[in-house]
């Protein structure tokens, strides 16, 4: 396969919007600061049929800047193999297609946002991932969903989609999966007032008043 220099930069604001909890971008103030030196973290789209890599994340060296309209050279050299992109290639780029800042002078930088991030794993029935059904069970147990060179601690967490008029049958086939928090709750936040619930927590869904009450003893 020939190589071909074709690409375009993702705006990366529909993605945060769509993922809140799990993909975040430099706030407003260290986006306008941005500067000669400084790099910065772009995604990058290729346009034309790829061996390995549709996107690549990379970073790019900043060397000029006019306004919102800013160059540079990239510091990455392309995994993707059918690209013509290559290391210190010029780039073309705004502000808003930031992702990830390194500072040339940290020490003068302005400071980040303190973002709670959500990634210790939970036990979820994929309907909900899927966007199928909302989120209508959880409880907490004992952590025991581990997994071995995992960096995230199973929080023990466990949720299950709206029952509705699905079957035990049905209810039993569902397949779970065990995944960050931050995935369900970019699906589905109205338990995160909850998350902090200890270990025996149980609590249902009304969907008439769209509040978690403690689930009824059988």
């Amino acid at each position: 396969m020939s190589k071909v220099q074709s690409y375009s930069l993702v705006d990366p604001r529909p993605i945060a919007k769509e993922a809140p909890y799990s993909f975040f971008l430099p706030n407003a103030v260290e986006i306008a600061a941005v500067g000669k030196g400084d790099l910065v973290k772009l995604i990058f789209e290729y346009a034309h049929d790829v061996e390995e890599f549709g996107a690549e994340r990379m970073w790019v060296r900043v060397t000029s800047l006019d306004n919102d309209a800013l160059a540079g050279t990239l510091a990455n050299e392309p995994i993707e193999p059918t690209t013509d992109l290559k290391h210190e290639d010029m780039v073309l780029f705004e502000r808003h297609n930031i992702i990830s800042i390194i500072w040339a002078n940290p020490e003068t930088a302005p400071p980040p946002d303190n973002i709670r991030e959500y990634w210790d794993r939970c036990l979820v029935d994929q309907c909900i991932l899927d966007g199928e059904e909302p989120v209508e069970f959880i409880y907490r147990e004992e952590p025991d969903m581990s997994q071995e060179g995992d960096r995230y601690p199973d929080s023990g967490w466990r949720i299950r989609g709206r029952m509705g008029d699905a079957t035990d049958e049905e209810i039993e086939a569902r397949e779970p999966t065990y995944i960050a928090l931050a995935k369900v709750l970019n699906e589905d936040d109205s338990w995160l007032h909850l998350i902090d619930e200890p270990i025996g927590t149980r609590m249902m869904r009304d969907f008439t008043t769209d509040t978690y009450n403690p689930e009824r003893s059988k």
